[in-house]
């Protein structure tokens, strides 16, 4: 199922996702449920979850086209975004060069919208740099970070415990970790034998209490546009972390 992030589609809808403008996902002639409003800018949003201080390493794991390494960059001196999906590193990597990318919006059968995805202001794009790799096999010398962001990951891996084992070692003490998931476990994407037994809140308490504090949680809702009529609605548990 790896292969479905290598879509145009997918594509398509994550530029949206990460960079469409409330009237570009909801166009305002249309009469929207409040909370399809609401659940705009998630990527943005799950980057607030942070403390508002300046730091010097981030990391972005699952960061698919890269909005939430952007709004990263605003309190980091440098950020490292990483994504198994070639296509969406290869966008991300296009914007961060202050380039704008074209896509278009289907809104039914052969008919679609083209529009612009671009960076938005005040972010300094030299701080941020991509690269494709396996969150499960991160390369050995990626260092520590200030800051680790994992925003709708951990139930698209194989094996989701290899990451829960290995963040212990990319946030520096007095670090911060964000985690959010939707928890929508899927044989297509994890083995049922690698899910949780249990509760995922509990199961990620399980794993990283050890060294780690669980400081605050919270439910964060987002929207995909898949057409003009067709939208997925999800909400995720987001849970964040200190380092011992």
């Amino acid at each position: 199922m790896a292969d479905v992030y290598e879509s145009h589609k997918l594509l398509a809808e994550y530029l949206l996702f990460h960079y469409g403008s409330q009237e570009d996902v909801l166009p305002a002639h249309r009469g929207w449920p409040a909370g399809m409003n609401e659940a705009l800018d998630f990527a943005v949003r799950t980057v607030g979850h942070f403390s508002s201080s300046q730091v010097g390493r981030s990391l972005d794991l699952g960061c698919a086209v890269g909005r939430s390494a952007f709004e990263l960059a605003r309190s980091s001196e440098e950020v490292i975004g990483i994504d198994f999906s070639a296509s969406f590193i290869a966008a991300a990597s296009t914007l961060a060069k202050g380039l704008k990318l074209n896509y278009e919006r289907l809104e039914q059968g052969n008919v679609s919208v083209s529009l612009e995805a671009c960076v938005p202001g005040a972010v300094g794009l030299d701080r941020v740099c991509f690269e494709q790799g396996d969150a499960m096999n991160l390369r050995a010398d990626l260092g520590r970070f200030d800051r680790v962001h994992a925003a709708n990951l951990i139930c698209r891996l194989p094996e989701p415990l290899k990451l829960l084992r290995r963040l212990p070692g990319l946030v520096k003490p007095g670090g911060e970790l964000v985690l959010a998931t939707p928890a929508t476990w899927l044989a297509d994407f994890t083995p049922p034998e690698n899910w949780p037994k249990g509760c995922t809140r509990e199961w990620l308490i399980e794993n990283l209490s050890k060294d780690f504090e669980l400081v605050r949680e919270a439910e964060e809702p987002f929207l995909i546009r898949e057409t003009a009529r067709k939208f997925q609605w999800s909400r995720s548990l987001v849970t964040v972390w200190n380092r011992f």
